[in-house]
């Protein structure tokens, strides 16, 4: 499609009533939008006289009404369980290496312990040195510590006007 001077004319005249680059492209037909604002563009046309569409009203602020308090039910669940929070476990002490002196950075081994103990910018800082297995840089005691198992997860309940939802949250089969 090429643009002649009638269109062109078409073009301007459409643009300045403020039409938008989507209603000229209807309205001229055999044109894109993309190309109705890349021959505005070209053209140097400036901003619409109008805008294309009428400006939002803004909403009113509500007058707050007074509220009334929730009925709170509680209901005891037999998956509810109480958490107990365990007291901490006692500090376990580093061990000394053979030579008289603990475990440092310049002194770690595959199968020494490296958790930390104390403030790596204070001196006296220093590693558990225990031994440790070849599956876990730390010793049993600090592998307990830091591999804790991930609680589950638990789904919080559909409400009852959610039918249509309960055949997606039926489990997937496996098709291996």
């Amino acid at each position: 499609m090429a643009w002649t001077d009638d269109r062109v004319e078409i073009l301007k005249k459409l643009w300045t009533e403020g039409l938008s680059a989507s209603q000229i492209a209807k309205e001229m037909g055999g044109v894109t939008r993309n190309a109705v604002i890349g021959k505005v563009h070209r053209l140097g046309l400036s901003g619409r006289a109008t805008p294309s569409r009428p400006p939002r009203p803004r909403p009113r602020p509500k007058a707050a009404a007074p509220r009334k308090a929730p009925v709170q039910t509680i209901k005891a669940s037999p998956a509810a369980t109480v958490r107990r929070e365990e007291p901490p476990a006692a500090p376990i002490e580093p061990k000394k290496l053979p030579n008289g002196e603990f475990a440092t950075v310049l002194t770690l081994t595959n199968k020494l312990c490296k958790w930390p103990i104390g403030d790596p910018a204070k001196p006296g800082f220093k590693f558990c040195g225990r031994g440790s297995t070849e599956s876990t840089p730390y010793c049993k005691e600090h592998a307990a510590q830091a591999y804790q198992p991930q609680t589950r997860r638990r789904r919080k309940p559909l409400p009852k006007s959610a039918n249509i939802l309960d055949s997606l949250a039926t489990p997937r089969q496996s098709y291996s």
